[in-house]
């Protein structure tokens, strides 16, 4: 049996591949916890800077594996389906303390959908299709999705993504800010790969410090987030790779920091 996630280390990143093509990489037991697994070790190498997650085949993730077991049926428990799986996976990817970039293509449907929209760089291709298929069976959208889409798209549009749930393109995900960016199809690993190589070569505590500061944003009144802006700010003006930074800057050449691969 092949492997439900495969894992390529590349200078400065890993690139996390969901490998279940002929479930359209539909999650079951198997995925959540080897991608769990695979971002904690992410988190523990310093060597790897950020995380690359796309899918195989013809697709990035149709969400849920609904012929898992347990699903349906009197003592079906989605409650706890959606704690010891989506709800830890996309905790993990948001407490991340390091970039992770997500190249979709083909259909992300459902939960599939949150976790792209959960990553803090998505780039799909124009022609693919994002939704939020749960009203179809019956279903709220889960995974964050409430969360996210109105902060991403606005109220009325998640609505209507919500209530609906009808396709919509990458293109259309990226002109209502629920993406980075939209590239034609044969782009779209390569525009994720350039991303991820420029990301391993900036200071990696800026960065882990930037997503906790947007992070906190979302709850934090202004006097909270300016609070929290000045100890960042604090902790980050004492570290090597700020003294490199401003050192590089009047010297006028690139600044090398910390960690970074060669």
């Amino acid at each position: 049996m092949s492997e439900v996630l495969l894992v390529e280390r590349r200078p400065g990143y890993r690139v996390l591949t969901l490998n279940r093509p002929q479930k359209l990489n539909a999650f079951d037991a198997a995925l959540h916890a080897a991608l769990l697994a695979a971002l904690e070790e992410s988190a523990r190498d310093d060597a790897t800077r950020a995380v690359l997650l796309t899918g195989a085949g013809r697709g990035f993730c149709a969400g849920q594996d609904l012929a898992e077991p347990g699903l349906t049926g009197p003592d079906a428990d989605l409650a706890a389906v959606i704690e010891r799986g989506w709800n830890r996976l996309i905790r993990a990817i948001r407490g991340l303390p390091k970039p992770v970039v997500c190249a979709v293509h083909g259909s992300a449907a459902g939960a599939g959908a949150s976790v792209a929209f959960a990553c803090d760089i998505t780039v799909a291709a124009e022609t693919a299709k994002f939704s939020q298929a749960f009203i179809r069976i019956g279903l709220i959208p889960d995974s964050g999705a409430t969360w996210m889409l109105p902060r991403l798209a606005g109220p009325a549009r998640a609505r209507a993504m919500a209530m609906l749930g009808d396709p919509i393109t990458g293109a259309d995900a990226a002109a209502m800010g629920l993406i980075h960016r939209a590239v034609p199809e044969d782009r779209v690993m390569a525009e994720a790969e350039a991303l991820c190589e420029r990301l391993a070569r900036l200071p990696a505590r800026a960065l882990a410090a930037t997503k906790r500061a947007l992070d906190a944003a979302e709850g934090n009144t202004l006097d909270a987030q300016l609070d929290l802006e000045a100890k960042l700010q604090q902790e980050l003006g004492r570290s090597h790779d700020y003294n490199e930074g401003v050192a590089a800057f009047a010297q006028k050449r690139a600044p090398r920091f910390e960690g970074a691969p060669e």
